[in-house]
């Protein structure tokens, strides 16, 4: 009966401590790691000059994006509005004074 007790409080115990432990803050003990030589930092700095130079050189995409527009005429023609001809019918039963 005792081993059962002890076994049902750890139990309990380890299911507060999990709940606990997912709420602690992510810290990295290791640090960034080495630094960078000289020439690596210069060679990646060529590499930054080379990469903003080439996006210069790529023209603005100013077309539409619009995937219909080789198919629709630039200017919608505008319909006619519907005129009735229809004459008004007097209505039956109804008399004018």
């Amino acid at each position: 009966m005792k081993k059962l007790l002890v076994t049902m409080m750890v139990a309990l115990l380890a299911g507060w401590a999990v709940p606990a432990m997912a709420q602690m803050p992510n810290i990295n003990l290791l640090g960034d790691g080495p630094s960078k030589s000289p020439e690596e930092k210069e060679a990646e700095a060529a590499r930054e000059k080379a990469y903003k130079d080439t996006m210069r050189k790529i023209p603005d995409a100013k077309t539409s994006s619009d995937p219909w527009g080789n198919v629709r005429a630039a200017e919608q023609p505008k319909a006619p509005p519907v005129k009735t001809t229809a004459a008004k019918k007097p209505k039956v039963g109804a008399s004018t004074n």
